[in-house]
């Protein structure tokens, strides 16, 4: 019954217009690369934050989550990825715009 239920699931998974056998899958998958990447970088010293690719970056993602939103078929898991990314830039730019205002001369 178990068994069934596993061969049930992965044929919907591998016959589904989002499924493993597509782009709609593959391409979230290894976009989650740039989300997590970015999280690692969570204790990295504002210095070190390049200002103009965190922004390319959050750019990057605001584009695709409305690209994911307006395909048909709706890509829900692109833009889980891309809205994840979005937050993680915009954490790193404040980052830096707080480092940079405070190491202003007066």
């Amino acid at each position: 019954k178990k068994n069934k239920m596993v061969i049930r699931v992965f044929k919907q998974l591998w016959s589904s217009p989002v499924g493993i056998r597509t782009t709609h899958f593959w391409g979230p998958v290894a976009n989650w690369g740039i989300a997590l990447a970015g999280l690692a970088d969570i204790n990295r010293p504002p210095e070190k934050v390049s200002g103009l690719m965190t922004t390319a970056l959050a750019i990057y993602s605001i584009l695709f989550m409305r690209f994911a939103w307006m395909v048909k078929p709706r890509n829900y898991l692109l833009l889980a990825c891309h809205a994840f990314n979005e937050v993680v830039q915009w954490y790193h730019l404040s980052r830096k715009a707080r480092y940079e205002y405070e190491k202003r001369d007066f």
